[in-house]
């Protein structure tokens, strides 16, 4: 059985380097990347679909370039994309840069049917373009599947990731939800969430696509997160407490199985939140022209929050708190590095 066991609560999170575990069904761990300071930074003159197809084939072909092995199909033949979409329309990852990503994927030989997306809410990814509209039936992603991760039919009953937190939260609003609680649900399906494997067990790989906010628990609602939490099942009693739900998201962005497929992030700063997310406000967002590439998931948060605490301070707003610790933890389990002075940015393009 493959679990991902988490022994602590929030009195026992300075350990948290010490206590999480994972087995694959070969008998041993999977072997972790080694993530890299390098950000890849590709200038956009504009959003279009024609500007995001350019940089981020550029973007692509210089990381291949660092790996030196071009990114074609393998024993798989097919490769997830995890998008965002849970702060509704005017917040989601772009599509053309989705686009952009599936077309460089294709010339590098995967067909339409091999490239899947994965968002979390049917409404939401129907609102924000991803699913076909109710009224024309048409969608931008024709012939890919999209897996809409609430349907509950892609996790998998022995991958999960298990804590006593008990359930009973809306994921994305963190609020309670009655109307959605399962009264015939037992305490020990309360404590698993369960993850979603079409990502790291029915493709060669993944890449992330997510789309930065602010968030009241965890901070920075990111690169990590849209990997773990909107990724999983149950996700939503982690929210009791400040502490259980940066706890989480460091345990599961550990989980060898998940990093081993985690190909790179890909994140346009076209539009981000720095107050009042992750719903969105656009009163509180911020566009650049810029589009990033890394294999490090804790250090691309952690410029995004210097972002975010600078637009903050700019406006009359505290910083995010020191004492939300997402990104410590996932840190501690090595992860990647919240050292933002190490980052080292490689521009891409002209």
């Amino acid at each position: 059985m493959h679990t991902f066991r988490s022994a602590f609560t929030s009195l026992l999170l300075p350990v948290l380097g010490l206590l999480l575990c994972a087995v694959r069904a070969a008998g041993g761990p999977a072997p972790t990347p080694t993530v890299s300071p390098v950000i890849w930074e590709a200038p956009l003159t504009d959003f279009s679909a024609e500007t995001y197809a350019v940089e981020v084939e550029r973007l692509i072909a210089k990381f291949e370039a660092s790996i030196g092995q071009r990114l074609v199909p393998g024993a798989k033949h097919r490769v997830g994309l995890k998008i965002y979409t849970d702060s509704g329309p005017g917040l989601a990852t772009p599509i053309p840069l989705t686009q952009a990503v599936i077309a460089a994927l294709e010339r590098r030989g995967y067909a339409k049917s091999d490239i899947f997306l994965v968002g979390l809410n049917q409404q939401r990814l129907r609102f924000t373009g991803y699913l076909p509209s109710l009224v024309t039936g048409r969608s931008a992603f024709e012939g890919h599947k999209v897996y809409v991760l609430e349907s509950g039919r892609y996790f998998d009953p022995v991958w999960f990731y298990d804590s006593p937190l008990p359930s009973r939260f809306d994921p994305i609003l963190a609020q309670k939800s009655v109307e959605n609680v399962d009264s015939e649900t037992t305490l020990e399906q309360d404590r698993k969430s369960f993850l979603a494997t079409p990502l790291f067990v029915d493709a060669d790989f993944w890449i992330n696509l997510p789309v930065y906010t602010d968030h009241p628990v965890l901070g920075v609602n990111g690169a990590l997160v849209n990997a773990t939490l909107w990724n999983a099942s149950n996700t939503a009693r982690f929210f009791r407490s400040p502490a259980s739900a940066p706890a989480a998201v460091a345990e599961m962005s550990a989980i060898p199985e998940l990093r081993h497929t985690w190909m790179f992030t890909l994140a346009s700063l076209e539009r981000y939140q720095f107050i009042g997310g992750p719903w969105f406000n656009s009163l509180y967002t911020v566009s650049e022209p810029r589009l990033w590439l890394g294999t490090d998931p804790v250090l691309m948060d952690a410029l995004m929050q210097e972002r975010i605490n600078r637009w903050r301070q700019r406006t009359g707003f505290k910083p995010i708190p020191d004492d939300i610790r997402t990104l410590e933890f996932a840190a501690v389990l090595g992860v990647g590095s919240r050292k933002t002075a190490d980052a080292k940015f490689v521009p891409v393009g002209n």
